[in-house]
């Protein structure tokens, strides 16, 4: 007979722990010292126990192998193609060209890239003649079409809501779902749950046949428990509600490090932060991951920042074996914990959306805006008073540091006043203002 490992040790219960604790901090309050709130409203305990957890949400079992994306912006074609086949050769597994022109010549694109390769399309326009020659040429493509993103992000449809989803419903291309911009813009885990939900909530009321997995694009902050319980609440919650609709296909994740804590200053810490964020994503279970260069926001692409992303998501699955576990963080009850708790409150905020008008409504209210920019706020002051820390940045600065002249993007956000159906959700990194208060100061 198998031998129960540890057998040997006796049981020791959660109030047999609590009262060890207590001992130990003589006479201090055992909740005000040891148990803290996160900004979700979730007590975080010291220590977590298989008598207190309860797990009412399983996820399906899944082998935990990640794909490894590179992103690709096309606007020379062949210097795209050149840098696509080159970036296969040092390990991409998988490539995302974001493309804006609607004359690019997608079939010379896709016909380039060998068979084997997983390639997502991510047009910033809706043309079905488009669409119809990527189905065409690779049909196993993935379109990253989403009007709901675009909306949020643009502040209007690409065309209108009519015409828009008309054209969904007459094309049926991949559907995603941008979430990115959610936690980019400041929203909360349970808000990004529930507006994601939300975003999934109205294609499927609106398009009448979703014959292929939801595409998710999720961004992946610094907290790295509460991160990977993030993405598996996620799954969990997109199969009850795709359930409801009879939908069969599990929701396919794709993970970026979130741009919200990345700073001008002490650049490199920037790989410190990339590196956790990636790791959370994994254990959280995304299906391919797409990490961001260090540089990112004041360089453009270039050779040594995308090699150094990439390199960090192959040592990941190469040499830390990442991929070689299913479910890796089943059963740790702490991330139970935390992810039935994000699941249960999500949930409930999902139903209080759709009670009051669906996703749609409430953007063109403003009531979602309003909420992100509240939550953002709270946290942009933890920030300015030195109570969230971006080592370099907010604390332990380097005052040596010079940036003004290695921008060669604008690192802040860009005023574009102009007409728009709603107000866009606006993405802020927490360290654009002190940044700007530096680079005004340097000689």
């Amino acid at each position: 007979m198998k031998e129960t490992l540890f057998s040997e040790f006796n049981n020791v219960a959660t109030k047999q722990w609590k009262q060890q604790i207590q001992f130990e901090l003589k006479g201090a309050d055992y909740n005000e010292t040891l148990v803290w709130e996160s900004p979700e409203g979730i007590k975080v305990k010291p220590f977590y126990h298989c008598d207190e957890t309860v797990v009412p949400y399983k996820l399906n079992p899944q082998f935990n192998s990640f794909v490894i994306v590179q992103n690709i912006f096309v606007h020379d074609l062949d210097k795209s193609i050149k840098r696509a086949l080159e970036t296969i050769g040092r390990g991409a597994e998988s490539l995302r060209f974001t493309i804006e022109n609607e004359t690019t010549d997608i079939e010379k694109l896709l016909l380039s890239i060998p068979e084997e390769i997983q390639v997502y399309v991510n047009p910033t326009f809706l043309n079905d003649e488009f669409i119809k020659k990527i189905n065409k040429v690779r049909p196993t493509t993935i379109i990253e079409t989403d009007p709901i993103g675009q909306l949020t992000k643009d502040g209007n449809w690409f065309n209108n809501l009519e015409n828009d989803f008309k054209l969904l419903n007459q094309i049926k291309p991949t559907l995603r779902i941008n979430a990115e911009i959610y936690q980019n813009a400041g929203a909360n885990m349970v808000q990004q749950l529930a507006y994601t939900l939300a975003h999934a909530n109205e294609y499927f009321n609106r398009i009448t046949t979703i014959s292929s997995p939801i595409t998710i694009n999720v961004a992946i902050g610094s907290n790295y428990f509460f991160e990977i319980a993030k993405l598996r609440a996620l799954r969990i919650l997109f199969n009850l509600l795709a359930k409801e609709y009879n939908h069969t296909f599990d929701c396919h994740i794709v993970a970026t490090p979130t741009k919200r804590n990345k700073t001008l200053y002490d650049y490199n810490v920037n790989m410190l932060r990339t590196t956790t964020e990636c790791m959370s994503a994994v254990l959280g279970g995304a299906n391919a991951v797409a990490n961001l260069a260090y540089d990112t926001i004041y360089h453009k692409d270039n050779e040594f920042g995308d090699r150094i992303a990439r390199n960090q998501l192959l040592v990941l699955k190469h040499e830390s074996y990442f991929d070689k576990v299913n479910n890796p963080s089943d059963g740790a009850y702490y991330i139970e914990e935390l992810t039935q708790q994000l699941a249960d409150k999500a949930l409930a905020l999902f139903k209080d959306i759709e009670n009051n008008g669906g996703l749609i409504t409430q953007l063109i209210e403003g009531t979602i805006q309003r909420k992100i920019k509240e939550s953002a706020d709270k946290e942009q002051e933890l920030f300015d008073t030195g109570k969230e820390v971006l080592l370099g940045t907010n604390k332990y600065p380097n005052k040596n540091d010079r940036m003004k002249n290695d921008l060669e993007l604008y690192p802040f956000i860009k005023q574009n006043p102009r007409k728009t159906l709603i107000t866009p959700i606006i993405e802020r990194r927490l360290a654009e203002k002190l940044e700007q208060e530096r680079l005004a100061t340097e000689e």
